[in-house]
């Protein structure tokens, strides 16, 4: 593919475009399309150390969440919190070891190993998959009992109608080809089902020549917002009290043309401080230095989250936010 464009745009709507070829040290991998290829480096076994936030603060802006719709202010709401994590690689290993259909490695500032595709266009048809709802595929009939859930149905099928709306702001003869389907997918050690739609939209046939004004309208992503989206973003941004930043934003590449990739920025690590020099006031039994390589252990931000509807248990999504935090590998 020549005259590639690759996009990156923040939860915030913070732009960053720039060709392919002039891009430094910034590596990607679409289904398929990687830049630059990167081989797999040797490492010692993956040390991975969570530190969520409390449940009872979570508990504090998962009520919160509650009361908003109560009050009819939201329907669904994608609540998220940073996770303090350690681990005895850097961010171009992770994103060397990590196995997801969609992968960034931007700047030595973060990675991501995104399972869910933004939008997809092929010549003046878009695509969109949205993904909601997950499950241990080791559970005895985890498919059956994803698909019968009736919090999970909820949700998803208000996701799949938010796109739907997206869609159709910027195209026409909207239709929903895929309703609900699984995929499988790598979780650390585990496999997930997760549960995903199919949505299409005719384009202009000019689509190329104001395809960043098209994607703009669509954004933030529904799957990591909510609905009605406008509202939702507020009450995010007011309960959760963190910037996301990258995290939940899209990156993407197309040649103006007749082709667009996109993914959602989710299953997220941000640089955070080298922990080597705090060897000394922390205990024996935290490995801060790898004995095998020798190198320093480094600390990270893992940024994860999981919708919230009126049936949503506390103890549920507290668990979902920190299973969800893991190395695809």
């Amino acid at each position: 593919m020549e005259n590639l464009k690759f996009f990156l745009i923040d939860f915030e709507g913070n732009i960053f475009i720039k060709d392919v070829k002039n891009l430094k040290n910034i590596y990607f991998s679409f289904p398929l399309f990687t830049h630059p290829p990167i081989r797999p480096s040797t490492h010692p076994p993956i040390h991975l150390k969570k530190y969520p936030i409390s449940f009872e603060k979570y508990q504090k802006a998962f009520n919160e969440v509650i009361e908003e719709i109560k009050k009819g202010n939201t329907y669904l709401l994608n609540l998220t919190f940073p996770t303090l994590i350690d681990t005895n690689l850097n961010l171009k290993e992770i994103y060397s070891i990590s196995k997801a259909p969609f992968k960034l490695f931007f700047k030595d500032k973060f990675v991501c190993f995104s399972p869910e595709r933004f939008v997809k266009i092929e010549n003046n048809k878009i695509y969109t998959y949205p993904m909601k709802g997950t499950i241990d595929a080791n559970i005895p009939s985890a498919k059956e009992k994803i698909l019968s859930n009736i919090k999970e149905m909820a949700e998803h099928t208000m996701i799949v109608d938010l796109l739907r709306n997206d869609l159709g702001i910027i195209g026409k003869d909207v239709k929903v080809n895929k309703f609900r389907f699984i995929d499988k997918i790598k979780a650390g050690n585990k496999e997930l089902l997760q549960v995903s739609s199919e949505i299409e939209a005719t384009l202009p046939k000019n689509w190329g020549e104001n395809w960043l004004e098209l994607i703009l309208k669509m954004l933030p992503a529904g799957s990591i917002t909510g609905t009605p989206k406008k509202k939702t973003v507020e009450i995010i941004k007011k309960v959760e009290n963190y910037k996301r930043g990258y995290y939940t934003g899209i990156f993407g590449i197309t040649d103006e043309k007749t082709f667009l990739d996109s993914a959602v920025i989710i299953r997220y690590i941000e640089r955070g401080e080298d922990l080597s020099s705090k060897l000394q006031v922390l205990s024996s039994t935290h490995p801060l230095i790898n004995p095998l390589t020798h190198q320093p252990i480094y600390s990270f931000t893992y940024k994860s989250g999981g919708g919230i509807t009126i049936d949503s248990n506390p103890y549920n999504e507290y668990e979902e936010l920190i299973n969800k935090v893991y190395i695809p590998h």
